[in-house]
């Protein structure tokens, strides 16, 4: 007995690879290692008579090499807090019993780790990935709170991932519940890299420590590195309490914004978690409704499903049903699946993107429209007040083309901001025609014949249900009878924010528009795309060489704005046109376009 005593003294007891739950009577057979902590052990386990499989947790009754009892009262309180706990961003407690040497926890099984295992392949994470787990985080962490109950030791390593790549908050070894005053013991645990400044202070965990705790896991995720470094550690922690980090320059505004916020170092200051998914990091970026399993180890790449995922097609069924009105624009052969089983149908446009690899038609050629949509009018409105835009885009082009002699060299250049659309998605027979703004904000007019946008940096959400009405609202206050628009809106938002950052196509930012500015209508033939907006702004957009032309003003203010690839853009007054002639290229597509609108 002596040997085996000594024996137990210097190294973990081992566990029996069969296990009985006394109180149940199942068999377990213990598998494969796969995590380890400081006080315990994870191991795979499956229950014979049903072959199902869970993961063990093993905690010693003794302390790890210390020769000293492990308290048994922390055991007991992640017991008491875990087995109370069901939310599916939870991993679910199935279980517990104990012998001489452990106690065991019958947990879930999250088949691909963790994401400490993601990012040790992956280094780092693309920005729609974080906002998939965080969305998942979010959610069981509020779940948390609600119950009173403070994690004190969020990490990647705690972050489990299921084999669909759902995200599960695990191990509430350090977890307690919070007092009267909001707060737990006044005691320093967690891991030092994630720990916030009021528990550096010593003024004990609370809620707002754990979203602190985000902060710094969506800073590690994003960059490869935690904000807030080990070594020395006192100087970690006055970087920590002046919330000193160094910041990332290659992240986006919105997610370096979304950083500061979670790394406040006034707790008061941190957004709650009923307000984070209301930031413009999520409101303004595409987050994956499903991650693929192979962004485990390498990037995913996002492109909207052809067909449109379960998701999407459930959320345009429910837009469908609320439609009253006949579609407003009637699709034609050319947007019907073609022979090849790819859906012309979809068209993903912008700078990049051109609508035929054709070139500009002669001008003699007839253009025929494969596609046109319009925002409908209000039955009380004059009649005729849905042309209207086009009867001015015709004088407006008239005005470019008329005037000044055959331009022999181009006329002076110079550069002026103006708004614009830099990216746009049609799926108009099915969901609507989405629009990407140059100042950040997105639309999208949907089939029904009615609009809706988002404007940033607060998120304002502008409805019009036809021509005559506009309404406003905060995202949060959106009715549930437009949630579905709304949804179709925040899916194509997102698709187009992250097309712009992956084509590196993000415009500089210009000044914000007026809640009331809209997409009245948009013609589509095979070789131009054209965009008339509520403030009189027509854009040209041709395909082939990737020309994009935008009339804005009227009359002797009109200012025609030309890109061309490769280029910075050109502005050109109506004085210059007159003086000089319009450039030979940008005349022939706004001839092109003129005929575009003869033809409606």
């Amino acid at each position: 007995m002596e040997p085996r005593s000594r024996r137990r003294g210097s190294c973990r007891p081992l566990v029996s690879p069969f296990l009985r739950d006394p109180a149940s009577g199942r068999v377990y057979k213990r598998g494969k290692l796969i995590g380890k902590g400081a006080f315990s052990r994870c191991y795979k386990l499956t229950d014979l008579s049903t072959s199902s499989v869970f993961a063990l947790k093993v905690v010693p009754r003794r302390g790890a090499g210390a020769g000293g009892l492990r308290p048994c009262g922390k055991v007991e309180r992640e017991i008491a807090l875990h087995s109370r706990l069901r939310h599916h961003n939870i991993v679910a407690f199935h279980g517990h019993f104990a012998d001489r040497d452990h106690v065991y926890m019958v947990l879930e099984y999250c088949s691909r780790q963790s994401l400490a295992h993601v990012l040790e392949a992956r280094r780092t994470l693309t920005e729609p990935e974080v906002r998939y787990y965080l969305r998942g985080l979010v959610s069981g962490l509020r779940y948390l709170h609600q119950q009173h109950i403070v994690h004190r030791d969020l990490k990647l390593s705690n972050f489990f991932l299921k084999k669909n790549m759902e995200v599960k908050i695990g191990d509430l070894g350090l977890a307690a519940k919070v007092g009267p005053g909001g707060r737990c013991h006044r005691v320093l645990c967690g891991t030092p890299n994630f720990l916030a400044p009021e528990v550096v202070s010593r003024n004990g965990h609370s809620c707002q420590s754990d979203i602190w705790a985000l902060g710094c896991v969506t800073y590690l995720v994003l960059t490869g590195s935690p904000p807030f470094m080990a070594a020395p550690l006192s100087e970690m922690y006055e970087n920590i309490l002046a919330s000193r980090y160094p910041e990332p320059t290659h992240l986006s505004p919105n997610a370096c914004r979304l950083i500061a916020r979670l790394l406040a170092p006034n707790p008061a200051e941190r957004p709650s978690l009923d307000h984070l998914l209301q930031d413009d990091f999520f409101t303004q970026g595409f987050t994956p409704d499903r991650l693929p399993p192979h962004s485990c180890h390498s990037p995913p790449i996002f492109a909207i499903p052809q067909p449109l995922g379960r998701l999407f097609q459930k959320v345009g069924q429910l837009l469908l049903s609320q439609c009253q009105l006949p579609c407003p624009h009637t699709p034609n052969e050319a947007s019907c699946p073609g022979e090849d089983g790819s859906d012309p149908d979809f068209m993903e446009l912008g700078i990049e993107a051109p609508l035929s690899e054709r070139g500009a038609p002669q001008p003699e050629v007839s253009v025929y429209l494969l596609n046109q949509g319009t925002l409908q009018s209000d039955p009380a409105g004059p009649a005729g007040s849905s042309v209207q835009e086009v009867e001015e885009a015709v004088r407006n082009l008239q005005l470019c083309l008329d005037p000044g002699p055959p331009a022999m060299q181009g006329p002076p250049r110079e550069q002026r901001s103006i708004l614009w659309a830099p990216k746009w998605v049609d799926y108009s027979s099915k969901y609507g025609f989405g629009y990407r703004l140059s100042d950040g904000s997105s639309g999208v007019l949907l089939r029904d014949g009615t609009h809706m946008a988002l404007r940033p940096p607060g998120g304002q959400v502008s409805y019009m249900p036809d021509r005559g009405k506009l309404e406003t609202f905060a995202l949060r206050d959106v009715p549930s009878l437009l949630g579905a628009k709304l949804a179709v809106l925040r899916l194509f938002a997102g698709y187009m924010q992250q097309r712009l950052q992956e084509e590196g196509g993000l415009p500089v930012p210009t000044e914000s528009a007026s809640p009331s500015l809209c997409l009245l209508r948009f013609l589509v033939s095979q070789q131009a795309l054209l965009l008339f907006f509520s403030d009189g702004t027509l854009q040209v957009s041709c395909s082939g060489d990737q020309v994009q032309l935008v009339l804005c003003g009227g009359g002797e203010e009109l200012l025609l704005t030309v890109w061309e690839r490769g280029q910075p853009h050109t502005s050109y007054t109506l004085g210059m046109l007159r003086s000089h002639g319009c450039p030979p290229a940008a005349r022939h597509h706004l001839l092109h376009a003129l005929r575009m609108l003869q033809s409606i």
